[in-house]
């Protein structure tokens, strides 16, 4: 680790021996996600006992110098700026974590890397598979350690299903199919936001809904093969919401449905829409095996429905509602007693909990962490897709 990395003491309580590591830690982005991160990284010190290090909230960064410094004092930073590559340069950062708008991922990553800072970023890693490519090769480049923030694999109840199907309890995965919908821009009369411009967003549900999906996809079931698709705007104009009359081209997709093959010999179906009433943030997966089944609900998410062939006598099976909150689940030792549950804010615990044991203790991110490959190899499926739908649905193969 970089040796500018400091300690502090924790207190009496820990005695006076036991200096626990600080890593500064420099934030692009104020907002969503800015809010989730630098909730996370308050609570590791305490939550994930003893922590790896500390993370020290040293600079945020905004265009908007009057919201970033209010962000910067609500969130715990020590100073702020406005000018991403103060940030970067700041000789007290050891990990640079970006959230910013899609379009603000690459050249700041890049120069991050080139800096010799670790870094995570906010999904999906690039506009496009050339662009994460670009960032992939910086971080490998540079030797920085690096993650891409799918944060989905953190849900205990997701882990527990990956270590089912590692057991082999489903057996040959048949069948994987997500769906990840929400409904925030359903009204045609939602202002245009960033998330809806192809020039900043790169693409619409897909990379916003979609990405999380795919990589649940190739974290649970492997690799996929092939993709055939459909993409579909619904709403082609979106007022400014400035006041005016004025509209702005929506020029990227609200909903995508596809079909996969994976290399195992599985199929699947992946479908992200932001335009379906009633569901907040549903995301969902089941996945099924000649030896069993499991199905999860992110609005349920301490809840994992498992069913297995060979579990008692024939007329007593079906599907089991397993609670994950025991202390053997994952990450569950750190929480509460079992039946008192956690939430959606969490799983950056457990993430960036995860990347800072990797950069202080020289662990890989991998295979439990996304990295920027798994990132940039996300952003290749989410291309397939999108070519596949301006060819009439044609089957494209995955190419990495």
């Amino acid at each position: 680790m970089s040796d500018r990395v400091g300690f502090v003491t924790m207190g009496e309580a820990q005695g006076p021996s036991d200096n626990i590591p600080s890593i500064g830690v420099g934030m692009l982005g104020y907002a969503f996600m800015g809010k989730a991160h630098a909730n996370a990284y308050k609570k590791i010190p305490y939550i994930m006992w003893p922590p790896a290090a500390i993370p020290r909230l040293v600079s945020i960064v905004g265009r908007n110098q009057e919201a970033v410094s209010v962000a910067a004092r609500r969130y715990g930073f020590e100073r702020y700026v406005t000018d991403w590559r103060d940030l970067v340069n700041d000789s007290e950062i050891q990990l640079f974590d970006n959230g910013g708008p899609n379009n603000q991922h690459a050249e700041p990553c890049i120069a991050a890397a080139e800096a010799g800072k670790h870094i995570i970023c906010e999904k999906p890693l690039g506009r496009t598979a050339a662009e994460s490519k670009q960032m992939l090769e910086a971080v490998r480049k540079a030797g920085v350690k690096h993650a891409c923030a799918f944060n989905y694999r953190f849900v205990p109840a997701i882990r527990q299903a990956r270590q089912l199907i590692e057991q082999g309890a489903l057996g040959r995965i048949y069948h994987f199919r997500a769906r990840y919908l929400q409904e925030w821009i359903a009204d045609p009369q939602f202002p245009m936001v960033w998330r809806l411009k192809k020039d900043v967003a790169g693409s619409g549900a897909l990379g916003d809904l979609g990405a999380h999906i795919i990589d649940l996809a190739r974290f649970l079931v492997g690799e996929p093969k092939s993709v055939n698709a459909i993409t579909k705007t619904f709403i082609t104009e979106r007022p400014l919401g400035d006041g005016s009359s004025r509209t702005d081209k929506v020029d990227v997709d609200d909903a995508f449905a596809a079909l996969v093959e994976f290399e195992n010999g599985a199929i699947g179906t992946l479908e992200a829409s932001r335009f379906a009433l009633g569901r907040k943030n549903t995301n969902t997966f089941e996945i099924n095996g000649s030896k069993g089944s499991i199905n999860f609900n992110l609005e349920r998410l301490n809840e994992l429905e498992v069913y297995l062939a060979d579990a008692g006598p024939r007329e007593a099976r079906g599907f089991t509602d397993v609670l994950v909150t025991e202390s053997y689940h994952p990450y569950y030792a750190n929480w509460w007693p079992q039946g008192h549950i956690i939430g959606w804010e969490h799983t950056f615990v457990h993430e960036l909990n995860h990347l800072i044991e990797a950069i202080v203790q020289g662990k890989t991110v991998e295979p439990y962490g996304a990295t920027f490959e798994d990132g940039y190899r996300a952003a290749v499926i989410c291309d397939a897709i999108l070519q596949s739908a301006e060819n009439a649905g044609a089957r494209v193969p995955i190419t990495y």
